[in-house]
Parts: structure tokens; sequence; C-alpha cells
């Protein structure tokens, strides 16, 4: 697709140059219609004049008035209009008489005196002045509006990413609880060769854990190889009886997800299938492509639903928000992707009626940036059009 040979921005990103523009847009209008009603009325040519003059008259009381009102617009309520109105009011008094002074010296009295010539003035100037005061404070309303619009959403993203950062936390210390109880039992019985070794696997776990921040995204290919990490450990645990299986297409493979999604879902499936059985189970991971959507699977033989199960198993009916246990597995998957896609997830659980348990995850498919193609990850990213620049009221100097 060919691309723009320029880069669009708000019209307001500049407020400065936005009012310079404005006022020049509607006084140089204001001046032209002043000067078709000359032509309309076979005024004579010299009326032109006139009309310059009042434009520039208007440009130079509605900067004045700019000022003004940049000290007035967040004052409370009363005060505000109050002021509004006699600043108004003694704004429409001044253009008045320096265009009704300018029109009598270029008439000489001819048309009248110079009090009648004022009044019928100020009944042109009254809703021009009147106009552009509206104009001014509806403007700077709607950036204000707008401004606390996008601060509103930086802290709702900033509290989103503190609630998906204590989640992907709260990881860690489950897991390594279930670990360390692991090694405790090797040490109690004497059996310190496998103690050390999976003490070893688990620091290189934790190591490669920590390099990733809290709350970032990674490929599937990168969460795949940490699992393996995990699995490693698990696997001195309960070496033949666990039986993995890996299932990704190659487009899902630099699809983005949250980090350390599957290994809570791995552990639950180990903790009530692998263990819950003597001859264990077979995990299997999956993970493809559907349209625009990414389909997670992770799946085990074990002996699903049966005893203990039911205690990691949280009410997924609409509008149930309470945990039948205290397990932080599959409850911290559902929270996470809360926070992380809101509406545009799916999460479910499965019972196959030969046994076995299966968890189900569907989140918008979003590919790698560092994956596509160099042309495209040099594009320049373009500013939000809600995205504003400044504090200050239009038409005042930062």
């Amino acid at each position: 697709m060919a691309m723009l040979p320029f880069k669009p921005t708000p019209f307001f990103a500049d407020k400065n140059r936005a009012f310079w523009r404005l006022q020049f847009l509607g006084w140089g209008g204001a001046m032209v219609f002043r000067s078709a009603t000359v032509v309309a009325n076979d005024r004579p040519l010299d009326y032109l004049v006139l009309a310059l003059i009042a434009a520039i008259t208007g440009l130079s009381i509605s900067l004045i008035l700019s000022v003004i009102y940049s000290y007035l617009i967040n004052r409370r309520p009363l005060v505000t209009w109050g002021l509004t109105a006699v600043a108004l009011a003694a704004a429409v008094a001044v253009s008045a008489f320096i265009n009704a002074w300018t029109l009598s010296i270029y008439q000489g009295g001819a048309e009248g005196n110079f009090a009648s010539l004022l009044l019928v003035v100020s009944y042109l100037d009254a809703p021009l002045l009147g106009a552009w005061s509206a104009l001014y404070y509806a403007i700077n309303f709607f950036l204000t509006v707008e401004e606390q619009n996008d601060r509103l959403e930086r802290l709702e993203a900033q509290a989103t990413a503190a609630q998906l950062a204590m989640l992907r936390y709260q990881l860690n210390p489950h897991f390594l609880f279930n670990t360390l109880n692991s090694i405790s039992t090797l040490v109690l019985l004497k059996q310190t060769a496998p103690a050390n070794a999976m003490l070893t696997r688990l620091s290189s776990f934790l190591r490669h854990t920590l390099v990733m921040q809290p709350g970032v995204r990674v490929t599937i290919a990168q969460e795949v190889e940490t699992l393996q990490l995990y699995l490693e450990i698990e696997r001195m645990r309960f070496e033949e009886r666990l039986r993995t299986e890996f299932r990704i297409d190659p487009d899902a493979a630099q699809a983005m997800i949250p980090s350390m999604l599957l290994q809570p879902l791995v552990e639950n499936a180990i903790k009530y299938g692998v263990s819950a059985q003597e001859e264990g189970a077979r995990i299997s991971v999956a993970a493809q492509v559907l349209g625009n959507r990414l389909r997670l699977t992770v799946a085990d033989t074990g002996p699903g639903l049966q005893g203990s199960r039911r205690n990691d198993i949280i009410d997924s009916s609409p509008g149930a928000g309470r945990s039948v246990s205290t397990g932080v597995g599959l409850a911290n998957i559902r929270d996470r992707l809360a926070q992380a896609y809101g509406e545009q997830h799916r999460f479910e659980i499965a019972t196959p009626p030969g046994g076995g348990f299966t968890v189900v995850i569907e989140i918008p498919f979003e590919r790698d940036a560092s994956a596509e193609g160099a042309e495209e990850a040099r594009m320049p990213a373009t500013p939000a059009a809600g995205s504003l620049a400044a504090a200050q009221p239009i038409g005042t100097t930062p």
C-alpha cells in the first residue's frame, strides 16, 4: 500500500499554532464577508480599507480577550461568566468606538451624528465578538475534557499493568512452594544427588523467568522454551510418569501471549493428572491460528474432575466471581486474561467422557513485531488522534 508523503497530526497537537490558524482564518473570513457586503451594496472600493481596519481591530481585541479568558477559564463559574460578560461588553464598546470613529472620519459626518453611528456599529460587533468568545470557551472546554480522558486512560493502563504484574508475581511463589516441597522430601529421604540436580534446574528456571518483565508479552516459542525448563524439574520427580507432547503450528509460534501463561496450566495438569495416577498421564500443549484468533489448548489424560481436581476449578458461569478454592492456578489465568483482553478472550474447561481435563483459551492473534518485514518495522508511529500536548488554554503563550 502506498505511503502518504506526510505524517498526519492532530489539529490541536500544537495549541498555539492552532490558535493563530483559527485567528487568521476567522478574522480573514470576517474581512471577506465585509468586503462582499461593500461590493453587493455598490459602495466605493475605498470602503474595503474600512473592512481591513475592522478585521485588524477585531484580531487585536480578541488577542487581549484570549489573555483575559485564559485567567478566567479555571475560576468558579460565577466568577468566570460574570467577568467574561464585563470583558466582552468592554471589548464590544472599544471595537465599536474604533470602527465608528474610522467610518465617521471617512464619511465626514455626512450620515448622522457619531452616537447613532456608534450604536449601529455596536449591533454588528457584539454578535461577532460574542461568537468568538463562545467559540474560545467551547474549544478549550473540549480540549480540557479530552485531556482528562487521556489522563484517565493512562491511569487505567497503569492500573491494569500493576494488576497484571501482581498476578504475574503471584505465580513464582506458588510454583516455588511446590518445588521446594519436593526438594525437601528428597533431602529427608537422603537423596542428595537428585535434590542437588533439582536445585540446579530450579535456579536455571528462575534465572530465565527473572529476565522477563512482568506484564510483558512473549512469543509462544519463548513461552515453550520457559515451559521446557519447568518440565525438566518436574521430570526429576515423576520420570517416565510424565509424558508431554507439543503441537505448535508454525504460524502460531510467533504469536504474542502474556508471559508465564501456560506454565500454571501445565502445573495444574501435573498436580491433578500425573501425580493422581500411578501410571502418570500425558500432557499435550497445542497452539493454532484460526483467522484472527489464537487458540491455546492444554490437555491431560488424568482422572478429570474426580476427587481433589475440583478444588482448582472456579465457577465459569456468567456473573460468577468466587472461587471454590484458595488455589491460584486457573483463577490466576482467568484474572490475567480478563485484565489483558477484557471481553475479547475465551476461557473454557472441558472433561471428555473418557477422562482427562482440557483447558481452551482463545485470544486475539497478535504477531511478534520483530518477525515482520524490515520496511514495516521501520514504519513511523502515527500519533493518536486524541493525544493532546498542552495543559494551557488555547491562545496563551506557554
